[in-house]
């Protein structure tokens, strides 16, 4: 074979191999180009479908792009916003928000977000979220990708919320003038009953101790009087406490207390009562580690009430049994059990409701029906709970629960012990000397009342005083032993009068002992936190208040 046949034979095959070959890459790049439509699909589908709007805008601020969300949110057809300005779907008072937000995208190069609203087609309008980012393409002033979330219902909500909110603020606001107005219409009420109760217990108690002591047939009338005008004293008392309970602006003071001190003093002053019913009452005697938190002096009265129920209620010759003991680590439930009639369920179920007397109203025992319900409430602010058990021709069990202050277990810090005999009280304070109490009051029957109650103490001599500048002038001049300050006064406030004497190098040593027909507790606690040693409320007690005025005539001699 010639050399010229051997090269066209090679030419040929080699032509045969690149066709084979071209056929081989044909077939790639149609499949590579099937890839990238299907994927080029794809990707049109997740733009077109997005749950968001998405926007491409030019450097002009034209759209050129839309996806299927935002033309639905823009309320428009997608080849209808096309060539139209973005800021034309911005509502005017909001463009300034999307132009600072396009400046600080092109300052920083970073992504950027913002709230607007946005006008509709159909002229609606709606809130929506914007996130603008640039079209890297090196211009300095590319073309934006603009995402929209819609925002409306959460801008509703936050509208509602905000609007709630003000209601409630205004609310507030409202309850507390209510609030306000109560508490002063209270005080004013408690004032203006207890001023003339004053007198008629004050002269009721002077008659019974006079000399010559009243006829039987006095005695008894005397004894109707006291018995009323004490029923409605505690009847105004209970009614007061229970409505600043209720209103929230009890105020307590919570501290760890020693729960046997407190005992004790409830011990001496149920002891009267229950002599007079007869009703044998056993205490326990806890150890002084024993404490519990709660407000000292609610602590008391929740004690008293409780105490005073189970005898008053009771049978002559009756018990009551006072106990102490540990439900749950860090508690301690102090229980009172009496030996009573008990209680039905139904009666169980109307015990803490105020003004329910549970059938007693007729009976010879007098009561308010609000005292329960005070305890439960106090019981309640101080953190614990109250309950009761009961069973007719039993007896009835009422308990309540505090917490255990500054001991890691009831076992160790409130054991029980043995009980031991109350101490008898403290005799009398006498003086020998003759001394001087100052009463500045501008009532002349309380000022009469003061005047015949100590009118069998040769030891003191009683000067009054009707407004606060003679009352100033008098305890410059006399030098009184002790000054007794009514707060309401014609002139200036009983509390301005005691810092003035506190205020007078002359005058500051004289206890300052009130007495006043301001009688809610907020007014007993800001007289004492402003510096009387005692604040004695009208009608008085004369036991209570000639003891008060002993205690700052001890003071006065000491100093002296």
């Amino acid at each position: 074979m010639s050399h010229g046949a051997l090269t066209t034979e090679q030419l040929m095959h080699d032509l045969q191999v690149h066709q084979v070959e071209l056929q081989l890459q044909n077939e790639e790049l149609r499949r590579a180009q099937l890839a990238l439509e299907l994927s080029h699909a794809r990707y049109f589908d997740l733009y077109d479908l997005a749950p968001v709007g998405y926007l491409t805008v030019a450097a002009s601020g034209l759209i050129v792009e839309a996806n299927l969300n935002a033309a639905t949110l823009l309320g428009m057809a997608r080849s209808a916003l096309v060539k139209w300005p973005l800021s034309r779907f911005i509502v005017k008072a909001h463009q300034d928000s999307f132009y600072q937000c396009r400046r600080q995208l092109l300052e920083t190069g970073q992504a950027q977000s913002c709230e607007l609203q946005v006008l509709r087609g159909d002229g609606v309008t709606l809130w929506v979220r914007l996130i603008v980012s640039a079209l890297q393409d090196g211009s300095d002033a590319p073309a934006l990708r603009v995402v929209l979330t819609d925002i409306s219902e959460r801008k509703r909500l936050d509208e509602a919320l905000r609007e709630t909110n003000k209601n409630l603020e205004l609310a507030k606001q409202q309850a507390d003038r209510a609030n306000l107005a109560k508490s002063e219409f209270l005080s004013n009420m408690s004032h203006e009953l207890r001023s003339p109760l004053n007198a008629i217990l004050g002269f009721a108690q002077l008659m019974e101790s006079g000399a010559p002591p009243p006829t039987p047939s006095q005695q008894a009338s005397l004894d109707q009087i006291l018995k009323g005008g004490w029923y409605l004293l505690d009847l105004i008392n209970d009614i007061l406490d229970l409505a600043v309970i209720e209103s929230g602006h009890a105020l307590l003071s919570m501290e760890p207390v020693a729960l046997a001190a407190v005992l004790l003093d409830c011990q001496t002053l149920i002891e009267p009562l229950t002599t007079a019913r007869s009703v044998h009452i056993s205490f326990p005697e806890l150890p002084v580690t024993c404490l519990v938190q709660a407000d000292p002096t609610r602590l008391k009265q929740v004690l008293i009430n409780l105490l005073s129920n189970a005898i008053k209620y009771n049978q002559v010759g009756g018990s009551v049994a006072v106990r102490c003991d540990s439900p749950a680590a860090g508690r301690l439930r102090i229980s009172v059990r009496d030996s009573g009639p008990g209680l039905s369920t139904q009666k169980l179920g109307q015990l803490f409701q105020p003004f329910n007397r549970l059938g007693q109203e007729a009976g010879s025992t007098k009561g308010t029906g609000i005292g329960l319900v005070v305890s439960q409430r106090l019981v309640q602010s101080m953190g614990g709970e109250m309950g009761v058990e009961s069973m007719e021709g039993v007896g009835s069990l009422f308990w309540f629960e505090l917490k255990i202050a500054g001991a890691e277990s009831a076992g160790t810090a409130c054991a029980v012990r043995a009980t031991q005999p109350v101490p008898p009280p403290a005799p009398p304070l006498h003086h020998p000397v003759r001394r001087t109490v100052l009463y500045v009051e501008d009532n002349a029957d309380n000022i009469a009342l003061i005047a015949r109650l100590l009118a069998p103490r040769p030891d003191l001599r009683l000067i009054g005083a009707p407004d606060a500048m003679r009352a100033m002038a008098m305890a410059r001049s006399l030098a009184p032993d002790v000054v007794v300050m009514d707060i309401n006064l014609p002139d200036i406030s009983g509390l301005e009068v005691l810092q003035l004497l506190q205020a007078d190098p002359i005058t500051r040593r004289i206890p300052v002992l009130a007495l006043s027909a301001n009688a809610m507790p907020g007014d007993i606690e800001k007289g004492l936190a402003v510096g009387f040693y005692r604040y004695i409320t009208k009608p008085i007690k004369v036991d209570e208040f000639l003891q008060a005025l002993d205690e700052g005539l001890a003071v006065a001699g000491k100093s002296a």
